[in-house]
């Protein structure tokens, strides 16, 4: 079994192997693939982004050379206002151009002409602080400096996200004074950021925190959104640039590269296990093939039929080992020999040879029920043989030779001939055993009727005795009288029984079948109460018969029905008289008789009566129980061991069943079946007169067994 598993898992582990490198490279190339479309829109994005980026410190830096071209030329505050209003028309990033004494009093200002003041409703002063830091600072670096970002609400209910820029204004290394310019981050992102990105991305400004501090473009939600973060750093001031694609993941197949692999690697797995399919069926295919020459070899070596092919030509072919064992040869001596065959007998070889040629010629088919022959051992010996001989045909319907089966009869002839002698021994000791049947079932049987006529003779005896003697008086009293009479009826009765119980037991032994007729349940146990009535006052045991109401007449001898009714209510008498009983339990004995309920035992009639005995007595043990119903065996010390087992056959005669069961409380059951009896279906109306049903004769046979 361990071998047989080891090469079932050697030949499913290159397809198990298989089958997971093939699924494996499936999914490792559409995920690669999946990953490597994935970088390429991350990585575009991130170019965007750095783009923008560079874009936006484009715009900021032409923006402070823009500035520093409006104070070429000493301007005066109302050419400076005029320069920068046209300024403010070209950059729409701006929201407020201011110019500034070196004390950072405002000596000129314009707000941006595409919106309303931004500084209207809080004023100036309140980022005047941060804008003095970042004027000093750039003062000392010489160059723009940028402040934090700030929100500036509007009349509107809006606001705006601002951030000042600080430029200072230097003349011969002195001072002049410093242009301020405050940024609308929504319009950096909206002016100085490319269109064709924002179509595509939602670009934004983000503290580090994750804090939104303005927007632009509206972003399309889907499964997934590729994220870019860039650091704009300025001089004062650093905001992260984000940008959100609009882009979702890449499908599963995001080329047409990866679909046609992913697509031949489906056909591959699909070939693959349309090739396991096939070979599982050929495995299968092979196996019942080894499986029936197994069965077929086995069974031909167990045959003791010997098995020969042969041919066309009449070359043998195949033999089986019966065969070889039953002529002596081996295989290697009988294979490919034609004519005379080794195990034929030299003085039959002419006529053998014949009979195979017509054999062969196809003139004559072989009797089906074969034709005896004789075959020659190597040793030499003789021994007749039944051959039975078939046309042996191929699978394409072709006969190739013949089949023959061989039986060796010798030892069926010498079986036969110690059979007819065996056969002759059995008669004579059957009769023996009969005639000792007969005398044990006599014996047994005439005990219970002699042993009545003794105590009614004897019970005769003593009401005689018992009669006063009186010298005027000769005459006995009509009450003797009348017991007298009772008495010596009994005895007749039981003569009659006796009588009749030696019949029965006659035609019991010679196996012929007993009269059986109609007869009540009820007269049944009436037949044995005078009996079982007089065994029990003798015990001091009462006896009670419950019979079922309208219980149909069965069928049966009654003489032998009654013994077993008898037997039976005899051996509970006496099983409750051989020890001392309990105050609290009854000495009584139950006949009863009742419809019998369908079981697998009486299933095959169409009705029973099943009459039951029932004593209350110390019932019966376990090792009595399995030999109870063995001939001669018994547990009285008087007994002969034959009541029960003569009981059961009597009863199976008639059909039925015999079998016992405890009592609650304690004692034993014992039940047996009779069938009843069916009445004989009535003539037709309309018999003629001279039918034999309407005869006087037939008539009065009716009356009489009714």
């Amino acid at each position: 079994m361990t071998a047989r598993l080891l090469r079932l898992w050697n030949r499913w582990a290159l397809w198990i192997v298989l089958v997971s490198l093939v699924l494996s490279l499936l999914v490792t190339l559409v995920w690669l693939a999946g990953r490597y479309e994935a970088s390429q829109v991350q990585d575009k994005l991130d170019r965007d982004n750095a783009d923008a980026v560079g874009d936006i410190r484009s715009a900021l830096t032409r923006n402070e050379q823009s500035l520093q071209a409006l104070q070429a030329g000493n301007p005066t505050p109302a050419a400076w206002e005029s320069a920068a209003n046209a300024l403010l028309r070209e950059r729409r990033e701006w929201v407020r151009l201011e110019w500034r004494d070196a004390a950072l009093q405002t000596q000129a200002f314009v707000n941006s002409p595409f919106r309303p003041p931004a500084f209207d409703r809080l004023g100036r002063d309140t980022t005047q602080s941060d804008l003095a830091l970042a004027c000093a600072a750039a003062r000392r670096q010489s160059g723009a400096y940028y402040t934090r970002s700030y929100f500036v609400p509007q009349n509107d209910g809006l606001g705006l996200e601002v951030m000042d820029m600080c430029l200072p204004l230097v003349t011969s290394n002195t001072l002049k004074g410093y242009f301020i310019a405050s940024y609308s981050l929504q319009e950096v992102l909206t002016s100085l950021v490319g269109r064709q990105l924002t179509r595509s991305q939602e670009v934004s400004f983000t503290e580090v925190d994750g804090t939104r501090l303005a927007m632009n473009g509206l972003a399309r939600r889907t499964t997934r959104v590729f994220t870019s973060q860039q650091l704009l750093d300025l001089p004062g001031f650093t905001v992260v640039l984000r940008m959100d694609s609009w882009r979702s993941a890449p499908d599963i197949f995001p080329n047409v590269l990866t679909a046609l692999v992913t697509a031949m690697s489906i056909a591959l797995v699909s070939v693959l296990a349309l090739l396991g399919k096939d070979i599982r069926r050929r495995l299968k295919a092979e196996r019942d093939l080894a499986d029936a020459l197994a069965f077929r070899k086995a069974m031909e070596d167990s045959l003791v039929t010997g098995l020969r092919a042969r041919d066309l030509l009449g070359r043998i072919t195949y033999v089986n080992p019966a065969f070889c064992d039953m002529v002596g040869f081996g295989p290697e001596e009988l294979l490919g020999h034609s004519v005379p065959a080794p195990y034929w007998p030299p003085e039959l070889a002419d006529e053998y040879q014949k009979r195979q040629e017509v054999r062969l010629a196809g003139q004559h088919a072989p009797p089906r029920e074969g034709y005896e022959s004789v075959f020659m051992r190597k040793d030499g010996s003789r021994f007749p043989v039944l051959i039975i001989e078939a046309p042996l045909i191929n699978a394409q319907g072709t006969q190739t030779g013949w089949m023959s089966a061989f039986l060796d009869v010798s030892e069926q002839r010498r079986i036969e001939e110690m059979s007819r002698a065996s056969q002759e021994r059995l008669q004579a000791t059957a009769r023996l055993a009969t005639v000792g049947e007969m005398a044990s079932l006599l014996s047994h049987e005439l005990n219970q009727p002699l042993a009545a006529i003794s105590s009614y003779a004897t019970g005769s005896i003593n009401m005689l005795r018992a009669q006063p003697q009186h010298p005027s008086t000769r005459h006995l009293g009509a009450e003797t009288s009348d017991g007298l009479e009772m008495a010596m009826r009994r005895i007749a009765e039981q003569a009659e029984r006796a009588g009749k119980v030696i019949k029965s037991v006659h035609d019991f032994v010679r196996r012929r079948d007993q009269a059986r007729e109609p007869i009540a349940p009820q007269a049944l146990l009436d037949a044995i109460m005078p009996l079982v009535s007089l065994q029990a006052r003798k015990l001091r045991v009462e006896i009670q018969t419950r019979i079922e109401p309208r219980l149909p007449d069965v069928m049966c001898d009654r003489t032998m029905v009654e013994q077993v009714l008898l037997n039976l209510a005899r051996n509970a008498m006496q099983a409750m008289a051989s020890e001392e009983q309990p105050p609290s339990v009854e000495r009584m004995v139950v006949l009863q008789a009742r419809r019998s309920p369908t079981s697998e035992r009486t299933a095959h009639s169409a009705g029973w009566v099943e009459f039951s005995v029932v004593d209350w007595g110390p019932g019966i043990t376990d090792e009595v129980s399995r030999q109870l119903f063995t001939p001669f065996f018994t547990t009285k010390l008087e007994g002969m061991g034959l009541g029960l087992s003569l009981c059961r056959t009597v009863v199976e005669q008639h059909g039925g069943f015999l079998g016992f069961e405890p009592n609650a409380p304690r004692g034993t059951i014992f039940r047996f079946t009779l069938p009843v009896w069916q009445s004989p279906p009535r003539a037709p109306p309309n018999l003629s007169a001279n039918s034999p049903a309407n005869s006087p004769h037939s008539l009065s046979h009716h009356a009489a067994n009714p």
